[in-house]
């Protein structure tokens, strides 16, 4: 049987070095890096980091947006980024990921409590940056 449930698939970030951006993505947030290796070797045209077994995030360099003519205006989006994605996680992801970014010398914002989102209030939510300066929000549900 075909699952059609509509998921998220990828999120694509301008990015400007995706080396770099997958170090971070790695490193500071704690998800897995995707053909790293192949893109150095020039072999595809972005990495990719691995937020679950159904979504990822693409780390396009910018160097990609004049190739971006999917529609009108589209490689104009290159460094503007979206307002913010949000990470969903357990209570214990979620704070092992606002340690490590503090660790890192990473700015993130206060805690927020009950915002709304996909699965109703969120018990704690915080914001942090990524070198690149894409905003992303962290939470966990009850």
């Amino acid at each position: 049987m075909t699952d059609n449930t509509t998921r998220l698939d990828h999120v694509v970030l301008w990015v400007r070095d995706p080396v770099a951006a997958a170090d971070f993505y790695e490193k500071a947030v704690g998800l897995e890096p995707l053909r790293v290796a192949e893109f150095t070797a020039g072999e595809v045209s972005f990495p990719s980091v691995r937020l679950n077994e159904e979504s990822i995030f693409d780390l396009a360099p910018f160097a990609l947006a004049e190739g971006m003519d999917v529609l009108p205006g589209a490689a104009a989006s290159a460094g503007h980024p979206v307002n913010h994605v949000c990470l969903a996680l357990s209570e214990h992801d979620f704070d092992a990921l606002r340690a490590r970014l503090e660790e890192g010398g990473v700015p993130v914002s206060g805690i927020s409590r009950d915002a709304f989102g996909a699965r109703g209030a969120a018990r704690r939510s915080f914001y942090f940056r990524d070198p690149d300066g894409n905003i992303l929000e962290a939470r966990h549900y009850a």
